[in-house]
């Protein structure tokens, strides 16, 4: 139910929160260039602020030469590691890698194989879930969000754990295996809830499987027949892996470190991080992207014609279709300038995956958004700006063809992220030292008077 706090009153007497909301928090744009002000972190140029130091990873999209930003070949390495290289694209046996790239972030090298054994074998004993959890905490006053119930998850997690504000490496350790175990599960439970509550499905709960990927926990977990194939479990591993880390600077990593810089529990901060990632403008894009995609097919009669499709984009970019934003999700990023390798490797497989299939003509058309957005923004902005593909612009397709719904492409993200999140965390505990808190200039008129409340 919303409060209501408008009220019918005179003008001296009327109390609306409403109407003055927008008057009362909104700052003249001047003051953000006359202060200096590098909103977002980012300076003037779209390279973002240097906030801090790491050894976890790299996320490299251009170069600096001579003062000015240069567009690059994107590329990203985790502990020094190109991520081509991780994932073996070009091996000639198919191997899961996403347990291998977590165990790296956390440990700093890669596992042998007796240790990547272990390291597997502790997350399988992970994944059992407290007695009554799922029926109190994730079938009670079900939100009709998963990534809130992720991050609710997360916090009663916290209840359980009788050591948890112990700051050991041993608990912090202890505590990002058994999230990284747990979230897979809960993440499929709390769909199946989902779907009850409120679209009167039925309620799956199926067990884990002891002995499985992450990849494949997931898919044998959220089919009902449990059925899936190899290749299906390898293209979901590979996903997992685009995901795994982005650098210390993306949102939700950021949000990991300036809570853990206020020395707050393990809990509280992979919470927040959740929190972020579900933001439109972090990992919740994926979901303006396949909207976006899909308001697109509806609109353009011919997809296989560059005119059309131009000239809906056009639309898109003058706030005249979609959603009014004028912005052509899925295309541009923070870092990555000539190309995203994320993209790269996702529009790869996508390729491989609707080879024959009815999903042929989706990827072309997608192929075609690609090619053609840069040019279009350029014509209808007047901007020279090097955009390029991000990982979002066919994530979607691929976790369409694997049968994951909607729903669960940003908790999945999430999944993922978790190894990320605890290396930065672990990263800021023996490192940071410090609490982050940056300035914010105060814009505040000049000193006001006090008045009695009778004289207001």
């Amino acid at each position: 139910m919303r409060l209501v706090v408008a009220m019918e009153l005179d003008e001296k007497s009327k109390f609306n929160l409403y109407d003055s909301f927008k008057k009362v928090n909104s700052i003249d744009p001047a003051l953000y260039e006359q202060f200096d002000v590098k909103r977002g972190l980012r300076n003037a140029d779209g390279t973002g602020v240097v906030a801090g130091v790491t050894n976890i990873a790299n996320v490299h999209g251009y170069v600096i030469s001579d003062g000015v930003k240069v567009p690059d070949k994107g590329t990203l390495r985790f502990r020094g590691y190109d991520l081509y290289d991780l994932l073996g694209l070009d091996a000639e046996t198919s191997r899961f890698n996403y347990e291998q790239i977590a165990y790296l972030l956390l440990a700093g090298e890669l596992p042998t194989q007796q240790q990547l054994d272990r390291f597997v074998e502790v997350i399988d004993s992970q994944r059992e879930l407290p007695d009554g959890f799922t029926a109190q905490l994730i079938l009670t006053n079900t939100p009709p969000d998963i990534m809130n119930m992720l991050a609710r998850s997360v916090l009663l997690l916290y209840s359980r754990d009788p050591d948890a504000e112990d700051r050991s490496p041993e608990h912090e350790v202890h505590t990002a295996l058994s999230l990284m175990s747990r979230l897979p599960r809960i993440m499929v439970l709390a769909y199946y809830a989902v779907r009850s509550r409120f679209y009167n499905e039925s309620m799956i709960m199926h067990r884990f499987i002891p002995g499985q990927s992450t990849a494949e926990t997931i898919l044998s977990m959220l089919r009902p027949d449990r059925q899936f194939t190899p290749e299906e479990a390898r293209m979901l591993d590979v996903m997992m892996c685009l995901h795994a880390e982005h650098g210390g600077g993306n949102n939700s990593t950021f949000a990991v470190r300036v809570l853990s810089s206020a020395d707050t529990d393990p809990y509280s901060a992979y919470a927040a991080a959740i929190g972020s990632l579900k933001g439109r403008r972090h990992g919740g894009a994926n979901h303006q992207v396949r909207a976006m995609h899909k308001d697109i097919e509806e609109h353009v009669a011919n997809w296989e014609s560059d005119d059309e499709v131009a000239s809906y984009l056009a639309k898109i970019v003058n706030k005249q279709a979609f959603d009014k934003s004028g912005l052509v999700y899925g295309m541009g990023h923070a870092v990555y300038t000539t190309s995203d390798p994320r993209a790269v490797i996702c529009k790869r497989f996508a390729k491989q995956l609707v080879a024959g299939t009815e999903y042929e003509a989706e990827f072309n058309l997608l192929e075609r958004i690609e090619r053609l957005a840069p040019e279009v923004i350029a014509q209808q902005r007047g901007t020279s700006k090097v955009l390029c593909a991000n990982v979002d612009m066919y994530s979607g397709l691929v976790y369409t063809m694997l049968g994951i719904p909607d729903e669960l492409f940003t908790p999945i993200f999430a999944c993922a992220r978790m190894a990320g999140w605890a290396a930065h965390r672990f990263e800021e505990i023996a490192s940071g030292g410090r609490i982050i808190r940056p300035a914010y200039k105060s814009s505040a008129r000049a000193p006001r008077v006090y008045k009695s409340i009778d004289e207001r």
